[in-house]
């Protein structure tokens, strides 16, 4: 069995934790949070045999294998490097760190210990996202020409304080900007040009961006976030042989995929396999597999996957004008 931690008791851990009983090879043994209070609450809620109030008891736990880090944005670099310096894999919630020089360091440590660490990109690992690579892979489409992704949500109350607080990382691009970034790199790869543009909230982090990536082969991707008004949050991959739909959360696993064949109105709505749970099962049931592997470094979300995302998140920031404290380093 792999025995996970998990560093931090929010929405996303428990989540989380609830999905580790879908994994055959996994049991979660322990709760990291910052006061006896919340591990309290949350042990109440998933039993674990070891409540620890500081994240340093939980990374000195010899018995743990893997910790699972689902604290906020700021959080992640030094978090995930607790857990390296402590001899523990990691499987960090994205995004991955606040920009690629601490991402750089992060890896590089990974690798100079030799051990295993990943992002938890958890769309990657959804069967209707591998469906629509393997569609796509098989020319259903043709060429891909077009990616339009957009993802807006207006925060019902009490907004949560890490969406604006710069401290925090906040703004859309960082928290929900991710995926539609995700989506276009998948299936159009590294833009030639990025172009960016975004509204402003009184911090200074982004109520919304409008990001444009170009392509040498004339190909575009065109993604749009929101904090101000609710999107449809689907994404469209269309080439010259027809489109597909992931409707609406096309990140997570509930999301539908739609073929639209040729230049005929008439959609396909494509068979794909769907779980019970909320889809955290697929990552980690990834990860345990390569922890039994003994692999240091996942084949499917490599670090050189992680570190083009958070370039390309790097680039449509400066091209935006959003900066956050950690950005000095760059």
């Amino acid at each position: 069995m792999i025995r996970w931690g998990i560093m931090g008791a929010g929405r996303i851990a428990r989540k989380f934790a609830a999905d580790l009983k879908h994994v055959a090879n996994s049991e979660l043994i322990a709760i990291g949070s910052r006061s006896k209070e919340s591990a309290e609450e949350f042990a109440a809620e998933f039993p674990v045999r070891y409540k620890h109030s500081t994240y340093d008891e939980l990374v000195a736990n010899k018995n743990v294998d893997v910790i699972y880090i689902a604290t906020p944005h700021n959080l992640h670099y030094e978090n995930t490097l607790l857990c390296l310096n402590n001899n523990k894999a990691a499987l960090c919630e994205k995004p991955f760190a606040m920009n690629s020089s601490q991402t750089r360091e992060m890896i590089n440590l990974a690798k100079e210990k030799k051990i295993f660490l990943m992002e938890a990109v958890w769309t990657k690992f959804m069967p209707h996202y591998n469906k629509t690579v393997e569609l796509v892979r098989n020319g259903s489409i043709g060429e891909i020409k077009n990616v339009l992704v957009n993802f807006g949500f207006r925060p019902a109350p009490p907004v949560p304080k890490r969406l604006f607080d710069p401290a925090l990382g906040g703004g859309t691009v960082m928290d929900i900007g991710i995926y539609n970034v995700f989506i276009a790199l998948s299936f159009l790869g590294k833009p030639e040009a990025i172009e960016a543009t975004m509204t402003p909230t009184d911090l200074g982090v982004d109520e919304q961006c409008a990001i444009l990536f170009t392509y040498s082969s004339g190909a575009m991707a065109q993604l749009f976030t929101s904090f101000s008004s609710d999107l449809a949050t689907e994404a469209d991959i269309s080439g010259t042989g027809g489109r597909i739909r992931l409707t609406t959360r096309f990140y997570e696993p509930s999301s539908t995929i739609e073929l639209y064949p040729g230049r005929v109105d008439t959609k396909t709505v494509v068979d794909v396999h769907k779980e019970p749970g909320f889809g955290y099962q697929y990552e980690a049931r990834h990860v345990a597999d390569c922890l039994e592997r003994g692999l240091t470094e996942s084949p499917v979300m490599s670090f050189s996957d992680t570190l083009l995302l958070m370039e390309t998140l790097d680039a449509i920031r400066s091209k935006a004008g959003i900066r956050y404290k950690e950005d000095t380093l760059l």
